[in-house]
């Protein structure tokens, strides 16, 4: 028992040691940083709001740009002509093929809705798969709901069903979140190699892309389970 207790204590002072180290490297970061801002002159104070005031002012022209472009909101868009001008005039956007009959295109729909208002960077938009066919055609697309993500002007990666977002109809939007962020169609600040459902280890890590050339037949498959 005495060996234990010692061990313990070695422990405890051990960690104890740790935290008083970090705290000194902090502490001295912030010193420095202190320092720096005291050795400052005006002139270099000025310089430095500046570039600040510069840089929050193009912050918000960047986000005014975005919204005079649709950004910001979920939005459904009528026809596939106004698919190819929504993805001229937008580096990032995310489009959402759907179907008023699959109940899986409407549970997308909700989460959709959220991240439109959180990715202000990125243009979400709805469009039904049977008013496109032209469209679904030529983007081989055969399963509902799928979302084509488009960076500069081109469709770069698909989110088909929810096989990517841990096969179930409970996925979370962090889960759709990520997804979106390993194709690089929004800003995630998350961590990539660590998805949302890893704790639920069912669902697994791995995602599959669209693999075009394994797509067959002329009319859609639907991956809900009430039509």
């Amino acid at each position: 028992k005495m060996a234990a207790d010692t061990s313990v204590d070695i422990l405890q002072k051990v960690l104890e040691n740790e935290i008083l180290q970090t705290a000194k490297v902090v502490e001295e970061h912030l010193d420095a940083e202190m320092q720096k801002l005291d050795q400052m002159d005006e002139d270099e104070l000025e310089h430095l709001k500046q570039r600040r005031l510069e840089a929050l002012k193009k912050a918000q022209q960047q986000k005014q740009e975005w919204l005079s472009k649709g950004h910001g909101e979920y939005r459904e868009i009528p026809s596939e002509r106004d698919f190819f001008q929504e993805v001229k005039e937008s580096k990032n956007v995310v489009c959402h093929f759907y179907r008023d009959t699959t109940f899986r295109c409407q549970i997308m729909d909700r989460h959709l809705t959220v991240l439109a208002k959180k990715h202000i960077e990125t243009k979400f938009l709805k469009l039904n798969a049977e008013k496109s066919p032209f469209l679904c055609e030529r983007l081989r697309i055969k399963v509902l709901p799928t979302l084509a993500l488009v960076k500069d002007g081109k469709t770069q990666d698909y989110v088909v069903g929810f096989t990517d977002l841990g096969n179930t109809d409970d996925f979370t939007t962090e889960t759709l979140e990520w997804r979106l962020g390993c194709a690089d169609v929004i800003n995630y600040s998350g961590n990539l190699m660590d998805p949302p459902f890893q704790s639920q280890k069912k669902f697994g890590t791995s995602f599959t892309k669209l693999d075009k050339k394994t797509i067959r037949g002329k009319k859609y498959d639907s991956d809900s389970d009430d039509d």
